[in-house]
């Protein structure tokens, strides 16, 4: 099958607290869903942003509401009141997360 763009397939929202981002991905429908939670790995996730986070990533399933959550942690560089960083508190992180492209092989 080839790449699929996560955009296409989810949409998602970030936050924060503290030094710690946490980025929902809700699928657009249940195969969609099949295949975020196939595909769309804690390790995907980390590597997609390289170096921005720098803990692990913990991800977690809600079957009920065909959605992803990830906890990324050490990704704000100190959190909002320390960090020199445009994006202090982890807003834009679903923003660049759906730019992903998804190997669906």
């Amino acid at each position: 099958m080839g790449k699929v763009k996560l955009i296409d397939i989810a949409s998602a929202r970030s936050g924060d607290k503290n030094n710690i981002c946490n980025i929902g991905v809700m699928a657009k429908t249940p195969a969609d869903y099949e295949t975020i939670k196939k595909h769309l790995t804690a390790d995907v996730v980390k590597n997609h942003f390289g170096e921005l986070i720098k803990g692990k990533v913990d991800r977690y399933e809600w079957d009920s509401i065909e959605s992803l959550n990830f906890i990324c942690h050490e990704a704000l560089d100190g959190g909002g009141s320390r960090s020199l960083r445009m994006d202090t508190l982890g807003k834009n992180f679903s923003s660049h997360l759906l730019r992903l492209e998804l190997d669906i092989n």
